[in-house]
């Protein structure tokens, strides 16, 4: 599900699509410090889908190791790969510290991964380009094709030597609340696909009714509602659905807060880039108009310590850092509070536990009892599910020589080609981490 990273070579020339991070729990993370497959010196460039951490996340160490190539992007992905770049290299910091003050770590003195300082000096390698626009690199010819999922996020085709490949990265949904769909692809001659709910169907209930009820039923209690969201893409959607629900009458007139400085800036890209998505002028200021936005460690701690009815978006999403852990810790023990998960939890993760079960969470060195209400939120996923994965590739008529299904969980990954086989008759693979194959 992380660490997506592909490498094309042809000749002496090589583009690395993707650089990602691997995430989750410790054993996937240690990947991170293996050494890279290939030189990196010998990388020409790298080209982003998308800048969440497992498509970008390892650009910094990447560089430490020697790569001196463009890395190239739409300009809404440069944007936010800035954000989420910084924010990741601050936490391998404090990760470090931590290690150091506690001496667990095997080395000695631990070291981050990389530093905010490396982080910084990437982005100056980032070059952008708009949808559409063709890209030389070497014997490559690289396009951008909008594929809904976050801002910027993109297909990638490559031509090179008379053929060609495209790389989905994450695929968005046709009816998202808040990007546009994806656009339909160009026939191929190998296709590289995302599998993340490759076995599932998206449920049809409705979000925002879902919403509605959690919140009415909380602010009845007197409780507080804490949704531990991620900055890019899942923080808008839900101030957008609670600014909604509010201008509708549906849920009570309430104070909500995003408590999370990189989610502040994200909305930031969200003006910047408003051709990119579906929240016009008008939706933009009622997110002014119904979130208070709260930068100040000084603020969170008095949301915290406060008693009121209220709502509370905060990172990370699946509650592995971040301030939500301090509101968990304030309100977990509250039967009248309520926390939602919204979005896909990796196993391992304290989301992932609550989601199984979990009535206690280690947090600051200490089980912390979780008694307050612990609910789902279905349907703001931002990934195409497999319904709509084949919907998509349809058009296309001509089937690719092959696909190679990618980026999700084993089971994922083959039910989705076994659709592709079934339904579309298309050739399907799911590669091996480390597979290499010769195209011609």
């Amino acid at each position: 599900m992380t660490g997506s990273r592909y490498l094309l070579t042809h000749d002496r020339h090589s583009v690395l699509v993707d650089c990602g991070l691997f995430q989750g729990v410790k054993n996937i993370r240690s990947r991170n410090w293996k050494p890279f497959p290939v030189d990196a010196r010998d990388v020409s460039a790298v080209v982003l889908t998308h800048a969440h951490l497992d498509h970008s996340g390892y650009l910094p160490r990447f560089m430490k190791e020697g790569f001196r190539g463009a890395v190239w992007a739409t300009p809404a992905t440069r944007e936010l790969a800035a954000i989420l770049l910084e924010d990741s290299a601050h936490l391998q910091e404090e990760d470090a510290r931590h290690a150091n003050r506690h001496g667990y770590s095997k080395h000695h003195p631990a070291e981050p991964l990389y530093t905010a300082d490396d982080a910084q000096r990437v982005m100056k390698q980032f070059r952008s380009t708009g949808f559409g626009e063709p890209v030389q690199v070497g014997p490559f010819t690289i396009r951008f094709s909008r594929a809904g999922h976050i801002l910027g996020a993109a297909c990638v085709r490559v031509e090179c030597a008379g053929r060609s490949i495209t790389f989905s990265g994450d695929v968005g949904r046709p009816q998202d609340l808040v990007m546009l769909p994806p656009e339909p692809l160009r026939a191929s001659d190998w296709l590289v696909l995302e599998s993340t709910y490759g076995d599932r169907l998206h449920p049809s209930e409705d979000a925002a009714e879902q919403l509605a009820a959690i919140v009415n039923r909380t602010v009845a209690r007197g409780g507080t509602v804490l949704l531990p969201s991620f900055a890019v893409g899942r923080a808008q959607v839900l101030m957008h659905l609670l600014a909604s629900l509010m201008d509708a009458r549906r849920i009570p007139d309430l104070p909500v807060f995003l408590d999370s400085p990189m989610a502040i800036d994200v909305t930031g890209v969200f003006r910047h880039f408003n051709a990119d998505h579906k929240l016009d002028a008008h939706a933009l200021q009622r997110l002014d108009e119904r979130v208070t936005c709260t930068r100040k460690p000084e603020q969170s701690e008095q949301l915290s310590s406060s008693r009121y009815p209220k709502v509370i978006l905060a990172g990370a999403g699946m509650l592995n850092g971040g301030r939500i852990l301090h509101h968990l810790l304030a309100f977990g023990a509250d039967a009248r509070s309520t926390l939602v998960i919204t979005g896909y939890q990796a196993e391992g993760t304290r989301g992932d536990a609550l989601l199984k079960g979990a009535r206690s969470l280690r947090m600051f060195g200490r089980e912390v009892p979780i008694d307050c209400e612990v609910t789902q939120l279905d349907g703001l996923s931002a990934h195409a599910d497999y319904a709509e994965m084949l919907a998509w590739l349809k058009p296309i008529g001509q089937a690719p020589r092959q696909v190679f299904v990618t980026h999700g969980e084993p089971v994922a990954a083959d039910m989705l080609r076994q659709h592709l086989a079934r339904e579309l008759g298309w050739s399907a693979c799911v590669p091996e981490q480390g597979d290499e194959f010769e195209l011609d």
